[in-house]
């Protein structure tokens, strides 16, 4: 029943992450206003990676990836860690080019590695997980650049908080299958696939924007 379950799952996973490949999506909850209070920063924290796609793809991936190590939930708060520094890093004012794109090229990446359909070294996956985070991390922070220190500080534990769940619990349905996720091939291509297209089309939309 499980296994028909995680079937069911990553069809539709497959499915939304196609049909929402552009993500078209308002990447801030609040409407395009800076958030200027806690609860403000601290909602539009939790909010801010759900409605983006491409950034709630990736953390699921990043769930997936990392459930087949000992080590998983390490390496996710290393994920979303590096998220934190690359958020820092854009609201001191550092600048880096095509940003976007580099999410795109991130979220392509992260799909590719699960349509390798194995446990990976715990090398190539932090050194992924690094570079994913750090540009996922400074695109999260394009909207609360110039925001007075106490709602920027509640969207940094927003947005942290809602990637390490939302990756845990990915990691944590992983871990509970009757056996490896690793060994349900068709599944997991099915989700890795999806990424990759949902990655691609991010990539094809800033490319275009920027033509």
């Amino acid at each position: 029943m499980r296994l028909r379950q995680l079937s069911n799952f990553a069809l539709a996973l497959y499915v939304w992450l196609v049909l929402t490949g552009s993500t078209a999506f308002a990447h801030h909850v609040m409407g395009g206003k800076l958030p200027a209070s806690l609860p403000d920063g601290l909602l539009s924290g939790l909010g801010h990676p759900i409605i983006g796609v491409d950034h709630l793809a990736a953390v699921i991936a990043v769930g997936l990836l990392a459930a087949a190590h000992r080590l998983g939930p390490m390496l996710i708060v290393g994920y979303v860690l590096a998220q934190v520094a690359g958020a820092a890093v854009h609201v001191q004012g550092a600048s880096v080019p095509a940003a976007e794109i580099l999410v795109g090229l991130s979220v392509v990446a992260l799909g590719a590695l699960l349509l390798l359909q194995r446990a990976l070294p715990p090398a190539l996956i932090v050194a992924a997980f690094v570079l994913a985070g750090v540009f996922h991390g400074y695109a999260l922070a394009e909207s609360i650049v110039g925001a007075e220190p106490t709602p920027l500080y509640a969207y940094f534990a927003g947005f942290a908080a809602i990637q390490a769940i939302v990756a845990l619990v990915a990691l944590a349905i992983v871990r509970n299958l009757p056996r490896p996720v690793w060994e349900q091939h068709a599944n997991v291509r099915l989700i890795g696939a999806g990424i990759v297209g949902l990655g691609i089309g991010a990539v094809m939309t800033q490319l275009v924007a920027a033509g």
